[in-house]
């Protein structure tokens, strides 16, 4: 074999080595910026799912607070009609008030001053629906009616 045959077979494994090696290097580099990435999106995932769990936290605590205002609300001071008037319903209004029944029914008050209120408890930074923002808008309106359904089961 010749010299030149032996330095062109040693060139040859010389670049593949070298190759080889840099090869190596490059994708040695480039795993560990994807490592390094792949920690970083673990760590925001981690902050993030933190995050959305106070955040779920608190949000159940303040609805569980409104449920209780809407509940306790009849003997609260800020209340101004008699329990007694006052009937839950819980959706789309929380309570009807027949202001001055009870004093009607018990013959201390008159027909006259009955009013009837519908009421909605907010705590916090709760805002009215949609719905009972059009109930309001009917009721200002005058859009309001009393009706009697008779249900006869003789036939």
């Amino acid at each position: 074999m010749s010299i030149w045959m032996a330095m062109l077979i040693g060139a040859c494994i010389g670049v593949v080595l070298t190759t080889m090696i840099l090869s190596n290097t490059r994708n040695g580099r480039i795993k560990a910026e994807y490592e390094q990435y792949i920690a970083e999106l673990e760590l925001e995932h981690q902050q993030a799912l933190a995050h959305a769990q106070k955040r779920s936290v608190n949000t159940s605590r303040a609805v569980l607070k409104g449920k209780m205002a809407e509940q306790l609300a009849p003997i609260m001071p800020q209340f101004q009609y008699l329990p007694s008037d006052a009937k839950f319903l819980g959706d789309p209004v929380d309570y009807v008030v027949f202001d001055g029944y009870t004093d009607l029914r018990d013959g201390e008050g008159s027909p006259d001053d009955i009013e009837v209120v519908l009421i909605d408890i907010k705590s916090g930074g709760a805002r009215l629906t949609k719905g009972q923002q059009a109930i309001a808008q009917a009721i200002r309106e005058g859009r309001v009616r009393f009706e009697t359904v008779r249900i006869d089961f003789d036939d």
